[in-house]
């Protein structure tokens, strides 16, 4: 007699949820997903997809920095809203940003309709409403009970609020809400120098606004690579944004057809729009968590252990919900785990040590592995080598100079620990360095890899070759 499958049920359609579900189907369970706004969740809707989408129109434009150098003259005047780019461009493309945001939303729904069409051809049923546990092994949506051998939370998160900042979608915004613009921002006022308010300011600026960056830490990125966010920041400097360090935002009004923010120190920041990037929370309230058992942190994320197991007996959680790493390759991978050890499969532990991610400013910085301050601090002990893009020939002809390679390997076996790589496309060029860590390579191996001449991966295998002097 055949064996009932495993019933799963995934709460939330973002990649958490949905590469969990593929996964579990693909064993033979049976898997019923609830999402409430849309397949993709608001990775592929509202966060992830459009903003790189935004990235890919703005990178195109800050890429022309270098076109007087590669003998391309332009005509006209700079832009108006950026006065600044007098000193990088003798004219700014004209921004058309309807058609930009219809682009970049149009995007996103056909991604989430790829997702459903996954789905679909795996046998998955979808159920559109929002989720709530409701006892060991029960989930309600919109008052229908569903039976589950497993269930998997994978709500996400959204963006935190400011209490005397609160977005009204018009000139006080989240980075949801910036698609629904019908106009290029005059003058936009970026609050939060993270990933998020750093991709953001990166992307504007170059599209043609005058961006001002309020950061409350010495240097924007402050959790990444020091080397990297120098050189980023610089970057925005030199291309007329006005960084503001050691300057926490309080408050941000309205005032008429523009905005005021409030700093700490008493001054004041005026400008057309103000873009809030001041960390996200979880999407979890109202969930039924306290009443199923599931643990949670101070921050209210939800606690998981290495294979993504709650403190709740077969019940699992994934992505932003976790606040483990907010990368929709962890959430993904995070589903995945969860979906393995759920329904008996060999599984690996998450190893954060091992994700690689990217910032996508302009240029883009990624990294993977141990870092710079696991070094400083001696927390491992490693070699480093950093080679700065100037030098190399590929960068050169493309008539760009900002950014490095940076490498650590393992004193005595030469075993590669991690990198960083400052450059455009840098997103692409981490993979070689990735598949080091992951596979435990070593600098001899990478030195003794061909690389294409010209490239800017060449880079890598110089670093390579450079780390296999004997330490000083």
């Amino acid at each position: 007699m055949n064996q009932p499958a495993n019933r799963i049920a995934v709460i939330g359609g973002g990649p958490g949820g949905y590469e969990a579900a593929l996964v579990a189907a693909q064993l033979g369970a049976s898997v019923t997903v609830i999402e409430e706004t849309g397949l993709g969740g608001s990775c592929v809707l509202t966060d992830c997809v459009p903003s790189k989408a935004l990235a890919a129109t703005s990178g195109l434009i800050a890429g022309l920095e270098g076109a007087p150098n590669l003998g391309i003259r332009f005509g006209g005047e700079a832009s108006p809203a950026s006065p600044a780019r007098r000193t990088l461009l003798p004219s700014h493309p004209s921004i058309d940003a309807v058609r930009l945001n219809s682009r970049i939303r149009d995007l996103a729904r056909a991604q989430s309709v790829d997702v459903r069409t996954r789905l679909g051809a795996e046998g998955v049923r979808v159920i559109s409403g929002r989720g709530r546990l409701a006892g060991p092994g029960q989930v309600t949506v919109d008052g229908r009970l569903i039976e589950a051998d497993t269930v998997l939370i994978a709500t996400g998160a959204r963006p935190r609020e400011l209490p005397l900042a609160i977005p009204d979608g018009e000139r006080l915004l989240t980075c949801r809400q910036i698609y629904d613009l019908t106009e290029l921002p005059p003058e936009l006022i970026v609050v939060g120098s993270g990933v998020t308010g750093a991709e953001f300011a990166s992307a504007f600026q170059a599209l043609g606004s005058q961006v001002t960056l309020v950061s409350s830490r010495e240097h924007v990125l402050p959790n990444e690579d020091t080397d990297a966010a120098v050189v980023v920041e610089d970057v925005f400097r030199r291309r007329g944004m006005s960084v503001l360090s050691r300057s926490r935002a309080v408050s941000a009004v309205r005032t008429g057809d523009g905005v005021e923010v409030g700093l700490e120190d008493g001054r004041t920041v005026r400008g057309s729009h103000c873009l809030l990037t001041v960390g996200m929370i979880p999407a979890t309230d109202g969930i039924g968590l306290a009443e199923a058992g599931v643990a949670v942190d101070e921050r209210g994320f939800i606690r998981v252990d290495r294979v993504s197991r709650t403190s709740a007996p077969g019940v699992y959680a994934a992505g932003d919900c976790t606040g483990v790493w907010m990368l929709a390759s962890v959430a993904a991978m995070q589903g995945r785990i969860a979906m393995w050890h759920a329904l008996g499969e060999a599984v690996q532990p998450l190893r954060v040590g091992h994700v690689a991610a990217t910032i996508f400013t302009d240029p883009e910085i990624a990294t993977v592995g141990v870092t710079q301050q696991d070094i400083d601090r001696g927390v491992v002990e490693a070699r480093e080598v950093k080679l700065p893009l100037a030098t190399n020939a590929r960068a050169k002809m493309d008539a760009f100079s900002d950014g490095f390679v940076k490498l650590f390997a393992r004193r005595n076996s030469g075993i590669v620990l991690g990198g960083v790589v400052v450059a455009p496309r840098a997103s692409e060029l981490i993979l070689g360095v990735s598949l080091a860590v992951e596979q435990q390579l070593t600098v001899d191996q990478i030195a003794h890899t061909f690389a294409v001449y010209p490239s800017l991966s060449g880079s890598i295998t110089e670093a390579a070759r450079r780390l296999m002097q004997p330490a000083d």
